[in-house]
């Protein structure tokens, strides 16, 4: 049942989570499972939380979204995940919300990213001003990768930056803003589409997850690109990797 704990221990595990490539959805979907929380509206508070997070990368970066350059960039990123998020909405929140299917999107996605940079170009595009609309739309299908509970959103952008040439920094970056439209729309398809199961009456335990995932997500946000100036990926793929099965056995 969703009550202020468990609202702000969502809360807190979708602000520290978004951005690092773990999946917060994946850790939401698990955290929701072991606290009692799931179904419809637990579903909608976890999409709905996801704004708070956003609104911390909004706040950090807010000169970069008055750039028309970039916000072009960020238009080609998000259109294939507006096509086929939009497409596959129903079938996804259906049958892959679950922690099974979290356990094997967390260890594909952390094998690839042990691995990744042994085999990666060395970079060649440092700053969000090198990359073009060929760069930003072939991050938009890396993207779609994280339609997939437990693949993970940032890890998908920041691998494909990554695999076009974007140091890990830049890859980071661009993630962190290229999450915005794509997060601002899947929350307000979700509202939308649960109007009739969330009332005002929930408006406060939506408060609290909503500022809880803002705070830890500014913390996230900042923690992130300092340690991936200097780190590789691969600790996050070992994680996700030792997560997996341990999510698997203990949700069964």
């Amino acid at each position: 049942m969703l009550n202020n704990f468990s609202a702000a221990i969502l809360g807190l595990v979708e602000g520290m989570t978004e951005f690092i490539p773990v999946s917060s959805t994946g850790h939401l979907i698990v955290a929701g499972h072991f606290l009692g929380v799931e179904g419809a509206q637990a579903q909608t508070f976890e999409i709905f939380i996801q704004s708070g997070a956003i609104l911390a990368v909004v706040f950090l970066y807010w000169k970069k979204f008055l750039n028309p350059t970039l916000l072009k960039l960020l238009f080609w990123t998000s259109l294939p995940a507006f096509i086929i998020g939009y497409l596959t909405h129903s079938f996804i929140k259906a049958h892959l919300f679950n922690p099974a299917t979290v356990a094997l999107g967390l260890f594909a996605g952390g094998a690839v990213m042990i691995g990744i940079e042994t085999i990666l170009p060395a970079p060649k595009k440092e700053g969000l001003e090198s990359l073009n609309l060929r760069d930003a739309l072939w991050i938009g299908f890396f993207q779609c990768l994280a339609l997939w509970p437990g693949v993970s959103r940032s890890a998908a952008t920041i691998i494909g930056a990554m695999a076009l040439g974007c140091s890990r920094k830049t890859a980071a970056e661009y993630s962190f803003l290229a999450a915005v439209p794509v997060i601002f729309a899947a929350t307000a398809l979700e509202l939308w589409k649960s109007r009739e199961i969330v009332s005002a009456a929930d408006a406060p335990l939506f408060g609290i997850g909503f500022v809880v995932s803002f705070i830890s997500a500014l913390i996230a946000v900042k923690w992130l690109v300092r340690y991936l100036s200097n780190h590789p990926l691969s600790a996050f793929g070992w994680y996700r990797v030792m997560a997996a099965p341990a999510i698997f056995i203990l949700s069964r």
